[in-house]
Order: structure tokens, then sequence, then C-alpha cells
């Protein structure tokens, strides 16, 4: 493992705050992962993310989710907000975001990845070759104990990319 593939090209509170518009001119595609990226984990889609994967389309986006969830929790987000998804990931391991590449049809040059975590979202989509963006997370307090842990470790590289 490279250091350099932990960090973050971007960084932002929130996907909510993010300028689609500009990223539009970039950018074909955007894959996000789920909990703590979109909504608190566990949760499913709110009206917020529906309007959200609504305005993306609109600008010529193509989506997808990718998590390490099961299909059950996966599927049914994925059909609220009207897009493709990959489940059961393995993320960090690039298989997952490979599948998600070669569904969307687009070079990983062309698509922007978005995720709340270090060691499992940005790792995996950089070595993947997609421009990666750290999200704060959502809600924080719906993190399992393990992710807490991780989150701890992850403070060093919570910053862009030196590049």
């Amino acid at each position: 493992m490279l250091l350099e593939e932990l960090y973050p090209d971007e960084v932002t509170a929130s996907v909510y705050e993010m300028d689609w518009e500009k990223l539009a001119e970039d950018y074909d595609g955007v894959i996000f992962d789920i909990d703590n990226t979109l909504v608190p984990h566990g949760a499913g889609a709110d009206g917020r993310a529906m309007r959200l994967f609504r305005h993306l389309r609109e600008l010529g986006f193509l989506t997808m989710l990718i998590s390490n969830n099961s299909e059950a929790r996966v599927k049914p987000f994925a059909w609220q907000l009207q897009t493709e998804y990959v489940h059961k990931a393995g993320k960090p391991k690039k298989r997952g975001y490979e599948r998600a590449i070669r569904q969307m049809k687009l070079s990983p040059g062309r698509i922007l990845f978005v995720g709340d975590q270090i060691f499992t979202d940005i790792w995996g989509a950089n070595r993947a070759g997609m421009r990666t963006v750290l999200t704060d997370p959502v809600d924080p307090a719906t993190d399992e104990i393990q992710i807490v842990i991780k989150r701890w470790l992850e403070k060093p590289f919570r910053r862009k990319r030196c590049v």
C-alpha cells in the first residue's frame, strides 16, 4: 500500500454542499457510498438524497451506489434513488469499484467517487483510478464501534491530497 492512496483528492463537509454544476463540466458519472455519506448509518433514502439524485440526472450524470452491505440493504435504497448499485463490494478491494466502472461504461477518469471513510471508500476508489472526495460523516453518532476506531486512525489522512 502506498500512503498516497489514502489521501482524498478533495474534502467537503457534505455531498449536499458540493458544486455539482461545476463538477458536471469534468465528470460524466458519480459513485457514492451510502451509510454516513448520503444518510445516517442504516437509514433509508430521504428527501434530500432523492432530490440530489434527481438533480444529478438533470445535469447528465450517470449515478451508482457502491456498498459493502448486503443486497437487502442496498437494493431498496438504490430503488428509492432510481440508480444502479454494487452490493457486497468488498471495499477497499478494487473489484467492486471496477464492477461499478464497467456497469457505467465510463473511464475511471470521468467518474467522481464520494465517500466518508478513508480505509474503505477513498483507498479503494483511488486504487481504481477515480477522483475522490471525502465527506464528513452525516451522523457520526450512528457509526458502529469499528468505524469509530477507524475514524480515529483516519485523522492524519482527512485532508486534501498533496500533489
